[in-house]
């Protein structure tokens, strides 16, 4: 039966993703947003949204490695297994230099959450912080793509109306689905004696990752490739300063010691190692031979997950 669930959650967090950047980008372009500012803004957290919802749930409901494994298991997921995963069938090359300031915004985000882990709590003022910043990212990102582009390139897929009844269905479904989820994965994880840290850094993060894997894919087989890198960082960016941002004021979240001395320094490493992959940044490609090594580090970094124990 909790194999069951698990695979339910899955099923809604992966529908309820992909509709909600539909219906989303719909409603967007009848409001008169740019197509720059929906993908940088929207499509970035409507893939984050599962992220958002399942970590959210699992701090409220007394699972914290649930809620901070998530984050960092799917920032991690999302460069070594979305963006390695692509570059092998399609290797990916990077023509904006603009993603240099992206991937700054990220990295700054994540040496900030690891300090803020340092204590093994994360607080209410510690979450505004990611807010604000997240504020200030957001604000940056309209104002830049409104100098680059005016008005909407394409008319909006869906009827107002239609595009507001999915973004709502879409949102039911992931909150269904990620109480199904966790419900899945805690349960198991008692059962086996794994460590809800341990699924949450795996299983669960993977399956959380499964709209920027879509997006993704789709973005790089339309030679949209700044869109496809663009969407990997920014989601990364959503997923530290939105999802911990919003989770840790509601909540503080307690920190599990091993993702401070082990996860984290994965989801740091594999951040620098993407600059070092993509520069120089006019003509930097992340070949197949790029995303082999990113898709067998994640092999590895799961198999240290599951074998590895430090205390």
């Amino acid at each position: 039966m909790d194999v069951i669930f698990l695979l339910s959650g899955f099923i809604l967090l992966m529908l309820g993703g992909d509709y909600l950047v539909k219906g989303s980008i719909s409603l967007a372009v009848h409001l008169r947003v740019s197509t720059l500012v929906i993908g940088v803004v929207v499509v970035s957290f409507g893939t984050s949204a599962p992220e958002l919802v399942v970590s959210l749930d699992a701090a409220l409901s007394g699972h914290p490695d649930i809620a901070i494994g998530n984050v960092v298991g799917s920032n991690i997921a999302n460069i070594a297994l979305v963006l390695g995963l692509t570059a092998v069938f399609l290797p990916v090359s990077v023509k904006r230099r603009a993603i240099l300031v992206d991937w700054s915004v990220m990295m700054f985000a994540s040496l900030l959450l690891f300090a803020f882990c340092w204590d093994l709590t994360l607080r209410l003022y510690e979450g505004a912080a990611f807010l604000v910043i997240l504020g200030g990212y957001i604000v940056r990102s309209v104002s830049s793509s409104r100098k680059e582009h005016d008005g909407v390139a394409v008319g909006p897929r869906y009827r107002l109306m239609t595009s507001i009844l999915l973004v709502a269905v879409a949102g039911a479904a992931l909150v269904a689905g990620s109480e199904l989820l966790i419900r899945g994965a805690s349960h198991i994880a008692q059962r086996l004696g794994v460590d809800e840290r341990i699924i949450s850094v795996s299983i669960i993060a993977l399956g959380t990752s499964l709209p920027e894997l879509a997006t993704s894919i789709a973005a790089a087989v339309r030679k949209e490739l700044d869109i496809f890198i663009g969407n990997i960082i920014g989601s990364n960016i959503f997923n530290i300063l939105a999802i911990l941002g919003l989770t840790s004021t509601v909540t503080p979240i307690g920190i599990n010691p091993m993702v401070l001395r082990f996860d984290l320094f994965w989801m740091l490493g594999m951040a620098l190692l993407l600059l070092l992959f993509i520069l120089p940044l006019k003509n930097g490609t992340i070949s197949r031979w790029k995303g082999l090594v990113f898709v067998a580090l994640y092999g590895i970094y799961i198999y240290l997950v599951y074998t590895h124990r430090m205390t």
